[in-house]
């Protein structure tokens, strides 16, 4: 309280958001729930550069091409939960579906309060997690997207 015995509002600023509360957005395939994301990474290249004739005897560095690093999802198995498995299996060849994919961060109230874009993302690699016979955790799909930059928005 207050010294004048009014409750205190809090800034909702002051603070960053957990990691904890999310919302992936596969395209049509539309909202999945995975437990992790990793690899939101955007990163440029390096060029370096020296004439023969520079005083200097230092080489410059410029950014080159930009890349998307792969994003991984993670999730676990559900009874007859085959969306992840279709999209892969339509690779034919190099024609896939591709998809914008939705990472959205979550305030407290379930608003978007951040979202990063895939652009043209497809399924890349799949792995489900092994089995064991005395252990004690869910089981576990991994998906890897490839994809062609990520955008805030």
């Amino acid at each position: 309280m207050a010294e004048d015995g009014s409750a205190q509002s809090q800034d909702l600023k002051a603070w960053p958001l957990p990691s904890f509360y999310f919302k992936v957005t596969l395209g049509s395939k539309g909202d999945i729930s995975f437990s992790e994301v990793s690899g939101l990474e955007t990163e440029y290249e390096e060029i370096t550069y020296r004439a023969g004739d520079s005083p200097a005897f230092t080489k410059v560095k410029m950014p080159g091409l930009k890349k998307a690093s792969d994003v991984t999802l993670k999730k676990g198995v559900f009874k007859s939960d085959k969306a992840l498995w279709t999209w892969i299996n339509s690779v034919k060849m190099n024609i896939i579906p591709r998809e914008v994919v939705t990472i959205s961060l979550l305030d407290e109230d379930g608003k978007v309060a951040q979202t990063w874009e895939l652009a043209n993302a497809w399924p890349k690699k799949i792995t489900v997690e092994g089995f064991k016979a005395d252990g004690n955790t869910v089981a576990m799909e991994t998906l890897i997207l490839a994809h062609e930059g990520i955008t805030i928005k």
